[in-house]
Order: structure tokens, then sequence, then C-alpha cells
């Protein structure tokens, strides 16, 4: 028998934001499918180590007009939804909570 070689995933950890994304005006069937309210606007989050989604969505909901769809403190995932500019706000806010006050590296926002 050939023996399968054996893979070691490791997990290490970084304080850093990896994805940071505007969904504008998406469209009603995306907005259905995710599960989220249908607004003008979707913000993604992903953040590493995942706890600091909490921080994250605490700066998101205290800078913009949000809905908090979803935070997970194991993966790093926040979702959010709003129209463009309250979720933008929100989205920079949280970069600038997580590098600003806990070091953390950013992640360039981006837009689709």
């Amino acid at each position: 028998m050939t023996e399968k070689p054996r893979q070691i995933h490791e997990y290490v950890p970084g304080k850093q934001v990896t994805l940071a994304h505007i969904i504008a005006h998406p469209s009603s069937e995306l907005c259905r499918q995710i599960g989220v309210e249908d607004q003008g606007a979707i913000g993604l989050m992903t953040i590493t180590p995942g706890e600091g989604a909490i921080i994250a969505a605490d700066a998101a909901d205290k800078n913009g007009d949000i809905v908090l769809e979803f935070v997970d403190r194991f993966t790093g995932c926040l979702v959010f939804t709003g129209d463009v500019a309250s979720v933008e706000s929100a989205l920079k806010a949280s970069v600038q909570a997580l590098t600003d006050i806990l070091g953390f590296a950013p992640s360039a926002l981006t837009r689709s």
C-alpha cells in the first residue's frame, strides 16, 4: 500500500481585516438568497481573529444607520445592510476602529 501524504493545516492568528466590501444596489434575488433585508447596499467584512467581528459590528452599528444581519465570532464574518452611504460609512468606521485602536492590518475598501 502506498502511504497517503499527510497535510497539516495551521491557523496562524493575525490581526487583519481580510475583506471589506460594499455591494451597492444588490438585486432582490441576491438579498433573498442570502437572507438579508432588501436595502440599498450590503456590507461584507472578514476579520482575523474572528472575535474582531464583534468589535467591527459595534463600530459599524454606532457609525451608520444599518441593520446588522450576521455576526460570526468564529469565522470573523460580518454582514450588514442599509442605504449605500450608511453602509459605506459603517464599513469605513469599522476598518478604522480595528486598525487605529487595535493595530489590525487594514484591507482596501472595495465595491461592486
